[in-house]
């Protein structure tokens, strides 16, 4: 879809979304800013079409910003955005360059990751905690997201292409011509025609698990080749060798369920707090080491806490906001 012709006229409501972006990204929101802004954006389409132009703003001008300061290896208080944006140089793009340089060219991550991140919040698609979605991209292309995902269409000739911004996601492709799906995820990408599939990219890693078909995960000028029940990883440590998995573990969370075997507390708590209101935090090293092998249905992790405590013996303090502390 192309994206309407905008004057270089003055634009209030630009100004407003700018406003959000400013005070989420260099202040210190709280929960009460978050369900503020989401009343603001769902106020109309136009509200909603602002506020996604104005993070779509605020990046490209941090983007403008790291490549400046690497040039110059100085620190940049004023940034010019790409030449297609050069319509829009005002007191907009002054600002958001010198925020996006202070902040260190990034995108900032909410505290505790209680609240979605900018580039979270301007997705197409989104869900919350302990919500599923399914979307239909077209007729032959299907995607459920899971817990805590974001997905945003990226328009390409001969390909239809969406990115996995964080989160994960279960995609069946019955394409019957030969433009294929393809998935961005971070620094890589992932392809299919005729195949389903589940994309986790969570903490700067992406798995790709084959559910049925063949898919081809490629990164840095490296590709491999899934078939059922197998899957690959990667990360800016590179494109990892495949591996056979139990696919119906993978997808297990479409059923409502979390499997695990082996699995240290640690990571079973990190999966668990991507469903569960608020946030567990393990404090004691050794507590973290331990294995759980279980079965837990999404909809009842509330008691998870009371059960970590009965089997392991931990100590739990409850704290506001939701978060309990194990130890």
């Amino acid at each position: 879809m192309t994206e309407p012709t905008r004057t270089s006229g003055p634009d209030p409501l630009l100004d407003e979304a700018l406003d959000w972006v400013v005070r989420l990204k260099a202040g210190a929101p709280t929960r009460a800013d978050v369900d503020a802004l989401q009343r603001w954006r769902a106020q109309s389409p136009d509200h909603e079409d602002a506020f996604r132009r104005a993070a779509r703003l605020f990046r490209s001008a941090g983007v403008a910003a790291k490549e400046l300061a690497e040039e110059q290896a100085a620190t940049a208080s004023v940034v010019a955005l790409p030449p297609r944006s050069s319509r829009l140089l005002t007191r907009r793009i002054v600002l958001g360059g010198a925020i996006a340089a202070a902040a260190g060219y990034m995108m900032i991550r909410p505290p505790l990751d209680m609240w979605p991140s900018i580039d979270e919040l301007s997705a197409d698609y989104r869900t919350g905690k302990g919500e599923q979605r399914k979307v239909m991209l077209a007729p032959d292309i299907s995607v459920e997201l899971n817990t805590q995902t974001s997905l945003a269409l990226r328009p390409a000739p001969n390909e239809t292409r969406v990115e996995l911004i964080s989160g994960e996601a279960s995609v069946v492709a019955r394409r019957s011509s030969s433009t294929p799906l393809v998935m961005l995820a971070r620094d890589g990408r992932i392809s299919a025609l005729q195949a389903d599939f589940n994309a986790r990219c969570l903490d700067g890693v992406v798995s790709v698990t084959c559910l049925d078909g063949i898919v081809t995960v490629e990164q840095d000028g490296h590709s491999v080749q899934l078939r059922k029940a197998e899957q690959v990883s990667y990360s800016r440590a590179g494109l990892q060798a495949s591996l056979p998995v139990d696919a119906k573990q993978v997808a297990a969370w479409q059923t409502g369920l979390l499997i695990f075997r082996d699995r240290p507390l640690a990571s079973v708590v990190d999966e668990v707090n991507r469903y569960r209101a608020g946030k567990i935090i393990i404090t004691n090293a050794e507590l973290k080491r331990r294995l759980v092998n279980g079965t837990f249905q999404v909809d009842k992790l509330d008691n998870f806490v009371a059960q970590v405590e009965q089997l392991f013996g931990a100590r739990i303090t409850s704290l506001p906001g939701g978060v309990v502390l194990m130890s």
